[in-house]
């Protein structure tokens, strides 16, 4: 069940010859439990390539505007990616396809022609998700593509490109491979051969389909209960066109596994599948979407294959988009201590199965709005947005909050604070509340929430070792409460 959007983004990492990890005969698949530092596109990727939380690597939305690869972006933030690491440090070929950042190829940004650094085969989509009559920049240079299938799939023009960078790459150095299919984003079209599957499919009715969300947030007590009947359809059969779009997702993945497996060198390779965020479909009767602080929104699937991988494991630490930089820079043998990047390395939870990890980690979203009214909506006023179908809106400017999302063996908690007049709370016990059906703001112990809001203040403002300390659950930490009042964003709720 892939409820997530965007992207299967692959990554294939071939081990340096230096680096003390061994490849073995035995390879395998691990599906570890991973969040999104940020559940919309463009803060999510910044993420994952720089290994930073938001708040340090300044991608806030997926405007020019919000730093989405702004020339500011480009100057201070692409240096350091964990792919300019690997090309400048550890002597990797580095390839790069399909979906970069929402605003790559802007004008305003350098266009196409600007190929980011840390890249030395690059291909590029211009700006957001398509599937045909898009334009790619190939090392820079404009490639336009149109309407026929056999030549423009996307998704299939990825896989050959990637194929073709397997054969005529240099087989003396280590490489790295992101492959990053816009599916399943809109506007979900897929592969003509795959059009009509999963006809009798719909979106999963978990108890928190089409249920109002009373005690949340008031976007969430906005939306409309029960949903429309077309509404319901509009859904289902959205659900269905993501589905098919992954089949071609499915067939690129095995032809570049094939192909490492032909040329001998899938032993010595691992292969990561993730995506950018997760998405919604009619939870809390939200029609579609993503952007928000609730499981759905902020979980995305997480496969790995390599050496010294044990078969079919299942690790129940919880790793994040930050971590994927961190790691990937110590399979290469590059020292991530030397790096700023506030994530963490995850190889020796793969190949050693360590139980040494952190107990919690940030979420942080800033909201978007309209200043003017949509048309559509003219009831709604300013100060929304994506309000489709039936003017229900996914999205606003005090849609802004920030999240202690707690992993621990005594705890599975998820503690928020929206930037907004209310100052409004959410806490949910997952373990209980699997579906986030019953706020705890207001039940929960005092010192508990004295506890949380102290350690989202911590890692609302930590920069890279400092968002690796002890989290409230786990038996290192120390609470200080006297540092709660030198602070201008204590709680009202404190009071």
């Amino acid at each position: 069940n892939p409820n997530y959007d965007d992207i299967g983004i692959c990554m294939l990492v071939k081990q340096s010859p230096t680096t003390t990890i061994q490849a073995s005969l035995l390879l395998a698949v691990v599906v570890p439990v991973q969040f999104v530092a940020s559940p919309l596109c463009c803060p999510s990727r910044a993420s994952i390539l720089t290994g930073k939380y938001p708040h340090n690597h300044h991608v806030i939305n997926n405007t020019l505007e919000g730093n989405c690869s702004s020339v500011a972006w480009q100057k201070t933030q692409e240096p350091k990616t964990f792919p300019a690491l690997l090309q400048a440090y550890a002597g990797y070929q580095t390839f790069f396809a399909g979906k970069y950042l929402n605003q790559y190829g802007n004008p305003d940004a350098g266009g196409v022609e600007h190929v980011p650094l840390g890249w030395d085969y690059w291909v590029g989509l211009d700006r957001n998700s398509k599937y045909y009559n898009y334009s790619l920049s190939v090392n820079g240079k404009l490639r336009r593509h149109g309407g026929n299938y056999s030549q423009d799939y996307l998704t299939d023009v990825l896989a050959n490109m990637s194929l073709d960078f397997l054969q005529y790459k240099s087989n003396y150095r280590p490489f790295f491979m992101m492959v990053s299919t816009p599916a399943p984003h809109a506007p979900w079209t897929p592969a003509p051969q795959y059009q009509d599957r999963f006809k009798d499919i719909k979106a999963p009715r978990d108890p928190n389909f089409n249920v109002h969300g009373k005690d949340k947030h008031w976007l969430i007590r906005q939306a409309k209960t029960p949903m429309t009947n077309s509404s319901i359809h509009f859904l289902d059969d959205t659900f269905r066109k993501r589905w098919r779009t992954l089949l071609s997702v499915d067939d690129l993945v095995e032809k570049i596994v094939n192909r490492l497996e032909v040329r001998g060198e899938l032993e010595n390779t691992y292969v990561i599948f993730t995506s950018d965020n997760g998405y919604h479909t009619g939870q809390f009767s939200l029609p579609l979407d993503k952007r928000q602080l609730y499981e759905f929104d902020i979980r995305v699937p997480l496969l790995v294959r390599g050496p010294n991988i044990k078969p079919n494991q299942t690790c129940g630490l919880a790793v994040q988009n930050v971590d994927l930089g961190p790691t990937i820079l110590d399979i290469a043998g590059y020292n991530v201590n030397k790096t700023s990047m506030d994530g963490m390395s995850f190889l020796p939870v793969l190949v050693m199965n360590s139980s040494m990890w952190r107990t919690d980690f940030l979420v942080e979203y800033e909201g978007e709005g309209s200043n003017v009214s949509d048309p559509a909506c003219p009831l709604l006023g300013p100060g929304v947005s994506e309000c489709f179908p039936d003017c229900v809106c996914e999205d606003s400017f005090n849609n802004t909050y920030a999240c202690v999302r707690t992993i621990a063996p005594s705890a599975n908690l998820q503690y928020c604070e929206f930037d907004d007049n209310e100052v409004f709370v959410e806490v949910y016990n997952i373990t209980a509340d699997r579906y986030q059906l019953s706020n705890l703001a207001k039940t929960i112990d005092q010192e508990v929430l004295e506890k949380m809001n102290h350690r989202l203040m911590m890692l609302q403002s930590c920069s890279g070792q400092a968002c690796r300390t002890p989290g409230v659950y786990d038996t290192r930490y120390r609470f200080d409460p006297s540092l709660m009042f030198s602070s201008n964003r204590l709680r009202h709720h404190l009071k």
